[in-house]
């Protein structure tokens, strides 16, 4: 197994990410024999090619329509594929059963962004470009050029953030779209001095599913670096994504995850009202804590009082601490960094009786030592039927049980 560190130098998208596993040794074949496998051969095809980005030499990977299928407008697809459409293509193909699972993941990821931002349904959400296809092959080709190239862990560094418009075929939108904004959630970011799209829905959708964690990982060692490029052309910072690909681990290597380093942000308060908490801890939220909570305490001259804390990358530590202070009576803050490490994490979607529902499964090696369904998939499963919630969640841990 393998380490991988991805740098998304001047933005990231499906292609760049592409092209950054082509540079690091995955065979240009290999996406070809993926198209294949997703039954999709015969309409679009892969090349690979080396390009200069502000004097940096990269892999600029290409996803082409073959020209002699004019006949699918018949079929609609000349207005984009459902997701729903290219779930299933990706369901029935010939790949590697994660493969297929983290592939639908990203997708689904992507259609419920866009859906959240025009107002509309995961299912109803199609995508444009080459019938939906390249967002097909960027997605599955870089879950599988990853599984190829050994790769058990990848790091993601800060997600870097332009600014301006783009045109595209909702209308004229800021920068970063909303659909990369909404999938950016949770993720930190860092501000660039470029006027343009740096970072692509499909970018931010496998960051957010593909990331073990944010931040170097510890004790790393590149074996091999590789270059992807964008079609972009943002002088003088280059439009390319840095891999860093890491020699071979041994078997033994630790079951926990390295998730980067973390700071906790918390505060005392004991003259605020408790309807402002809840607000406290969703602004903490918002501005990119991993998580927030309240704990009831005891003061000085034991006045009751609340203990606020918030969880984040270092690189969110300033934007959730001003959101405490300006929601809160609190006069400062503590900041402490801590390391922390996480059970290795997949997320399967799970039929049970009472419809589809989403469980994270957390693992020690290859044995699953925790199943934890969505709440929100519960909550909605359990309306919908009018069954208590207790018996969906039991229910959805009882199927991701039997489909381990």
């Amino acid at each position: 197994m393998k380490a991988a560190y991805l740098e998304a130098v001047g933005g990231l998208s499906g292609d760049m990410m592409l092209g950054a596993l082509v540079a690091c040794g995955l065979p240009v074949e290999a996406l070809a024999e993926t198209t294949v496998a997703l039954c999709i051969a015969d309409e679009v095809g892969v090349s690979a090619r080396q390009v200069m980005k502000t004097g940096i030499a990269a892999t600029k990977v290409d996803v082409h329509a073959h020209h002699h299928h004019h006949h699918d407008d018949h079929h609609g697809h000349h207005h984009g594929r459902s997701a729903a459409e290219l779930i299933e293509v990706v369901e029935a193909a010939d790949l590697d059963a994660a493969v297929v699972e983290r592939s639908v993941a990203i997708i689904r990821r992507l259609a419920e962004a866009e859906a959240k931002v025009h107002d509309s349904t995961p299912e109803e959400i199609h995508f444009h470009e080459l019938g939906g296809l390249d967002t097909l092959v960027d997605v599955v080709g870089a879950v599988e050029g990853l599984r190829r190239l050994g790769v058990g862990r990848l790091h993601c560094a800060p997600l870097p953030i332009g600014h301006g418009w783009i045109d595209c075929a909702h209308g004229r939108l800021p920068v970063p779209a909303p659909a990369t904004a909404e999938l950016l959630t949770g993720i930190p970011v860092r501000d660039v001095d470029v006027e343009g799209e740096t970072v692509t829905p499909t970018g931010a959708a496998l960051a957010a599913v593909l990331a073990d964690g944010f931040g170097r990982p510890a004790d790393f060692i590149a074996e091999r670096i590789g270059y992807g490029a964008g079609n972009a052309d943002f002088d003088p910072v280059p439009n390319v994504a840095r891999l860093w690909l890491s020699a071979e681990m041994p078997d033994e290597a630790p079951d926990l995850q390295e998730a980067g380093q973390v700071v906790v942000i918390e505060t005392n308060v004991d003259d605020m009202t408790g309807e402002l908490v809840p607000n406290a801890i969703d602004a903490a939220l918002a501005a990119g804590a991993l998580d927030a909570w309240a704990a009831p305490i005891v003061m000085k001259k034991g006045r009751p009082a609340l203990l606020l804390r918030a969880l984040c990358v270092p690189e969110r530590a300033d934007a959730v601490a001003e959101a405490l202070l300006r929601e809160t009576t609190s006069l400062g803050v503590r900041m402490v960094p801590m390391d922390r490490r996480c059970l290795r994490r997949e997320e399967i979607e799970v039929a049970t009786e009472f419809g589809p529902v989403q469980v994270k499964v957390g693992y020690l090696g290859d044995e699953a030592v925790t199943l934890s369904p969505e709440y929100d998939d519960c909550r909605r499963v359990a309306i919908e039927h009018r069954v208590a919630l207790k018996r969906v969640y039991a229910a959805a841990v009882a199927a991701a049980h039997d489909a381990r």
